[in-house]
């Protein structure tokens, strides 16, 4: 197979793998609305054992990059599809709280290749790093995005049973078909690319501190405002909405988000990554900072504002971790930046509920502008070192 033909199968299914990622772990929060009353099992109880499930998708990334070295990305990759699709198909014939609890964290456990191992194969095989980043971006997202209306739709025709199983057989056909379609990893193609040199490369540890701070930072006002955003507009809306309306506003401002993905995976083609950084920390903290101290249409556009920012940094933080990071020990640094990431997100729920028992989202919004202050910090640190030092943009 040509080199060109295996690169652009390998990045179609790592963006179905995204997708596939983020389906997959939602699926549960929903299903369990039914599954309550068919087993007469206690919501309250069933949905505390998706923890399991989150907990082990940013524990389990920590190590998968190492694990690429033994077994190779192809392979986990395969190993994700499958073993997700397996897990799925398992939940379905659930009917305990124990099994329900065992085979989430089954699933967290495979759902944590992806993002390591993803990352690192898309980034190996484009040969335009901004845009695929950016496409790549926005098929996690379409993933998350349709994850409760499609197991809502087919719990309702066909039972909440089939709303795994059916993934599963999807995950299950997927696995095989790359399996026979990508039959290896393939050549490096930025392996004959020496990485730009990080500007304050000279001051590792200065550097290390402010990639830690900002992927810390991130992960934090990225599940806080993701999390609070439907029930702030439910409560500072300033007018009462029907559910239905309401939960499109909520997803008009997830989609504009997930969109200015696009345009931050062009820029980084062309721009300098620490200015297109700069620009993306200044909109999240004053979008968060305007959603803090508005109702009504300002605090709409004051989160649109922040989730541009927010959904913008993701992509950029990949393309440091592309940039900067010699080819070989890439999975093993994405492995870090998404344990990292999801490990402090993982506190976004219980700080969300005490900045709100303190003062209402006001408190839970200005709370994450400050988080975001932090990021905005250390983007114009980020920013200052590349003045001093520059470095040309490589040759994506």
């Amino acid at each position: 197979m040509a080199p060109n033909d295996l690169s652009r199968r390998t990045i179609r299914f790592v963006n179905v793998a995204h997708a596939a990622d983020h389906f997959v772990l939602l699926i549960y929060p929903t299903a369990v609305i039914a599954i309550g009353p068919d087993l007469g099992l206690d919501y309250g109880a069933l949905i505390g054992l998706s923890t399991g499930a989150f907990l082990a998708f940013g524990l389990f990334s920590l190590p998968m990059g190492w694990l690429s070295e033994k077994f190779g990305r192809r392979n986990l990759l395969a190993t994700f599809f499958l073993g997700c699709g397996a897990s799925l198909i398992a939940l379905s014939f659930a009917t305990t709280a124990l099994a329900f609890g065992a085979l989430l964290f089954v699933l967290g456990v495979f759902s944590a290749i992806y993002h390591p191992i993803g990352s690192a194969m898309l980034v190996s095989h484009t040969d335009q790093l901004g845009r695929d980043l950016g496409r790549n971006g926005v098929w996690g997202n379409l993933g998350a995005g349709l994850a409760s209306g499609v197991t809502a739709l087919i719990a309702a025709w066909l039972g909440w049973r089939a709303a795994f199983a059916a993934p599963g057989l999807v995950c299950l056909a997927a696995g095989v078909a790359f399996l026979a379609m990508v039959p290896h990893d393939g050549e490096d193609r930025s392996a004959a690319r020496a990485p730009q040199t990080a500007p304050g490369a000279g001051r590792p540890a200065l550097l290390l501190a402010l990639f830690a701070a900002i992927i810390i930072a991130g992960g934090m006002t990225f599940n806080v405002t993701t999390i609070s955003l439907p029930k702030a507009l439910d409560e500072r809306l300033g007018f009462d909405l029907p559910l239905a309306l309401l939960g499109s506003l909520a997803t008009a401002v997830f989609v504009f988000g997930a969109l200015t993905q696009l345009t931050v995976g062009r820029l980084l083609d062309t721009k300098p990554l620490p200015l297109i950084f700069l620009g993306l920390a200044s909109v999240q903290a004053c979008g968060l900072a305007i959603a803090a101290l508005s109702v009504g249409v300002p605090l709409v556009a004051g989160l649109a504002m922040a989730m541009a920012g927010i959904y913008g940094q993701v992509v950029v933080n990949d393309a440091m971790v592309a940039r900067y990071v010699p080819a070989h020990v890439r999975a093993k640094a994405y492995s870090v930046r998404y344990f990292l990431g999801f490990t402090a997100s993982g506190f976004a729920a219980p700080f969300i509920a005490w900045t709100h028992g303190i003062g209402g989202f006001p408190a839970t919004l200005a709370a994450a502008a400050a988080i975001a202050a932090v990021i905005l910090a250390c983007a114009a640190a980020f920013y200052g070192v590349a003045r001093a030092a520059p470095a040309p943009l490589p040759a994506e």
